[in-house]
C-alpha cells in the first residue's frame, strides 16, 4: 500500500484540536489493514515530519434508524500519531 491509500483523512474534532495543542498529537483515519510501522511510514513521507509513536484503535460502527428501516455507519481505524518535539507541526486546521 502506498501513503495515500494508507492514511484517508485527519480526524478534526475538539478533542483531537486539543491533542494537537497539548501534546502534538494528531489523530487519522487509516486502512483498516494498516498497521503500526505503515502508518509511521507513511505520515513521515506525505509531511516530512519525524514520528516518536503510533497507537491505533477500530472504532465500531453504531446502528442508525432511519424512519423504520435500521442501518448501521460503517466501522474504521483511527491512528493517535505522536510526533518529536523537533519536527515541525502540520498544518491540517
Amino acid at each position: 500500500m502506498d501513503a495515500f491509500t494508507i492514511i484517508r483523512r485527519p480526524v478534526v474534532s475538539e478533542k483531537s484540536y486539543a491533542l494537537v495543542q497539548r501534546e502534538r498529537t494528531y489523530v487519522f483515519e487509516i486502512n483498516l489493514r494498516a498497521n503500526k510501522h505503515q502508518v509511521r511510514e507513511a505520515v513521515e513521507k506525505l509531511f516530512d515530519v519525524k514520528v516518536e509513536s503510533v497507537r491505533t484503535a477500530h472504532v465500531r460502527g453504531k446502528e442508525r434508524r432511519l424512519r423504520m428501516h435500521l442501518g448501521r455507519t460503517r466501522s474504521w481505524k483511527k491512528a493517535y500519531v505522536r510526533l518529536t518535539p523537533q519536527s515541525k507541526t502540520i498544518e491540517l486546521f
